[in-house]
């Protein structure tokens, strides 16, 4: 099956002013993201993942190179609109992107733009917020929501255009523990509908969710694989300033007292499970 987006030697510059060189935020990156995958997205401040992030529908054109979402130039103008039905966007502030004074109209406004029926805008809003678990606030003001309500608002604007894949660029990196954890919950669930997604953020207890992690640095893909892949070679990991698992840090703490814990055990919920388990 052919890639839902496919990168070819993508190059986006950022440019200094008149007399400076311009800074390559991401330099030569060439990646395949298969439909209905989950991919995460790591990097410290800087690595070029959101730059990364914002090609892909478009929001930025690349300065060298191309990239294609469902075999769409993003580049190709007659069909930009194509591009981000196809690829749509949750952004880390969700004030960023509700335009209206009402939770349904904000939901409605994407789908309207794209000059769906009126009736079939109806069943995308009602489908849309009971799909984020949000259908007793359609009638609120979005600012009376609390950061994660308003995400979970902003999430199913985008779900309500019906896109292929949705990139999600670090939308819990300004939430609490609970909701961060009902934001991803939501993710997963996207996914398992078979949304291809695209997560972008610096929590490891995130990335270990996804099917294949990449991280980014100086603007280069520096790792990609699965997370247990990623995950186990911990000190090239730790050379771009990147975290750990919780779960394979305890790991290995307990490998070295003696205890075989299984080398694919990686996130926190199955570390607590092997050790209920273990005698």
């Amino acid at each position: 099956m052919e890639p839902i987006i496919k990168i070819e030697n993508l190059v986006f510059a950022y440019a200094k002013g008149e007399g400076r060189e311009a800074v390559r935020a991401v330099d030569g990156v060439s990646l395949a993201i298969e439909r209905g995958s989950f991919t995460a997205i790591l990097g410290k401040n800087g690595s070029g993942k959101s730059t990364l992030a914002k090609n892909l529908n478009g929001l930025l054109l690349p300065t060298e190179g191309v990239i294609y979402v469902n075999g769409y130039d993003t580049a190709d103008d007659e069909h930009i609109w194509d591009v981000r039905q196809s690829a749509g966007m949750v952004f880390q502030n969700p004030d960023n992107q509700l335009v209206s004074a009402i939770v349904e109209d904000d939901v409605a406004f994407g789908p309207e733009n794209l000059g769906i029926e009126p009736a079939e805008i109806r069943r995308r809003v009602d489908k849309a917020l009971q799909d984020v678990n949000m259908g007793a606030y359609k009638n609120k003001p979005p600012h009376l929501l609390s950061g994660g309500q308003k995400q979970r608002v902003a999430i199913a604007g985008v779900v309500a255009m019906k896109p292929s894949c949705i990139i999600f660029d670090e939308p819990t990196a300004m939430l609490d523990p609970k909701g961060r954890s009902e934001i991803m919950s939501i993710i997963k669930e996207l996914h398992a509908e078979g949304i291809t997604v695209i997560l972008i953020t610096h929590f490891m207890e995130e990335a270990v969710e996804a099917e294949r992690v990449i991280i980014m640095h100086d603007g280069r893909v520096f790792m990609d694989g699965t997370p247990q892949e990623v995950f186990s070679r911990q000190e090239k990991v730790l050379s771009v300033n990147l975290d750990i698992p919780l779960a394979v840090e305890l790991a290995d703490m307990l490998r070295e007292r003696g205890i075989a814990v299984p080398e694919n055990i990686i996130k926190t919920e199955e570390m607590v499970e092997y050790l209920c388990q273990y005698e």
